[in-house]
């Protein structure tokens, strides 16, 4: 099978997929009463002394395959419901302009955390039981026991309030007037980005500056798990025969473990990068809070306080169960392209 096919079986699959996850989350909601579910769609006080007419309206008494009819409809035209706790309002705006802030902390740490991981992991097991090895491994784990919040606390303690260097938020007081004052235009909202289009290089260095800490925090804990199991997978590909054979030819030791012992050890790290990456785009609430972003895990942390916004809660994980559910078709293809053998199955 070739590669194209194999991306449109993957695509025609996530259809029943995506369904199933509108499924599951639309019978956990189930168990709110109709008063609670109209919450929702209360957009002013008028509306709450009316709330049987907002039941009526959408059917939250009907039999069950209507009102899974009616809530999807209304999903698909982009109305997620309205939030109690945001001046926003809409559920789907406030996740357009959370999500900016969290796709720029992805982009820069997803990376960082990815390459370094399997360059650690790789170095590990080449070298395996020696010194570098055993500091690779110790570092490792020591910064995966370290809690999120104390790690960042102790960064912000120490470059902010003790250094100076940088503080929290995504910009500099000077540099957050200067991007919404004209004629600065917001292409993508993301600051490295706009500074760049914009032509002012400062503030995509001030935005670049302000994501160091945050990223370096969750480097540290998050790099762990990626060296072992990209050691551990390294470690098993390096025993297999086609590695024998590849030295039994005579190629050296870098074409052997980087042209043909890395590629076949990447297939667990893929999907332990895929998951990653896709917990940092639903948002790190620790981190983000710790560190004044606003973006989508401050978001939910803020929706899920008590009370908590029942529809800012219900937009949040429908776009998570979304975002993992294609995520993982992103996965399946790099599967396929690392081990051709994958389009077969």
């Amino acid at each position: 099978m070739g590669m194209r096919a194999y991306i449109i079986r993957r695509l025609l699959l996530l259809i029943p997929t995506i369904i199933g996850v509108t499924l599951l989350i639309f019978s956990v909601v189930q168990v709110l009463s109709p008063e609670q579910r109209a919450a929702l769609y209360i957009t002013s006080e008028q509306q709450a002394d009316d709330i049987d007419a907002i039941i009526e309206k959408y059917h939250l008494r009907d039999p069950v395959y209507i009102q899974y009819f009616v809530w999807i409809t209304q999903v698909l035209q982009g109305n997620l419901g309205y939030n109690v706790k945001s001046p926003s309002g809409r559920v789907l705006q406030n996740i357009i302009n959370r999500a900016p802030a969290t796709i720029e902390l992805t982009i820069i740490a997803a990376p960082v955390i990815i390459l370094s991981g399997i360059a650690l992991g790789v170095t590990s097991a080449v070298h395996r039981d020696k010194l570098i090895d055993h500091v690779t491994r110790v570092t490792s784990i020591i910064g995966w026991s370290f809690p999120s919040f104390w790690l960042g606390i102790l960064l912000l303690a120490i470059f902010y309030a003790a250094l100076g260097w940088v503080g929290p938020g995504r910009l500099n007081p000077d540099a957050s007037v200067f991007i919404i004052t004209p004629p600065f235009t917001r292409y993508t909202k993301l600051n490295t980005i706009d500074g760049l289009l914009n032509g002012q290089l400062w503030i995509t260095v001030d935005a670049l500056k302000h994501l160091i800490l945050p990223v370096a925090s969750l480097t540290v804990q998050s790099i762990a798990l990626i060296v072992r199991v990209m050691r551990s997978s390294m470690l098993e590909a390096l025993t297999k025969g086609y590695i024998v054979s590849a030295r039994a030819k005579g190629l050296g030791q870098k074409e052997v473990i980087n042209k043909h012992a890395r590629r076949n050890a990447l297939i667990p790290v893929v999907t332990l990068a895929g998951m990653l990456s896709a917990g940092l785009l639903t948002g790190v609430v620790i981190t983000e809070t710790i560190f004044s972003i606003p973006g989508l895990g401050s978001y939910a942390a803020h929706m899920a306080l008590p009370p908590p916004d029942i529809a800012g809660v219900l937009g949040f994980t429908l776009f998570t169960g979304v975002l993992f559910v294609i995520v993982n078709l992103i996965v399946d293809v790099a599967y396929a392209y690392i081990d051709p053998r994958i389009r077969l199955g």
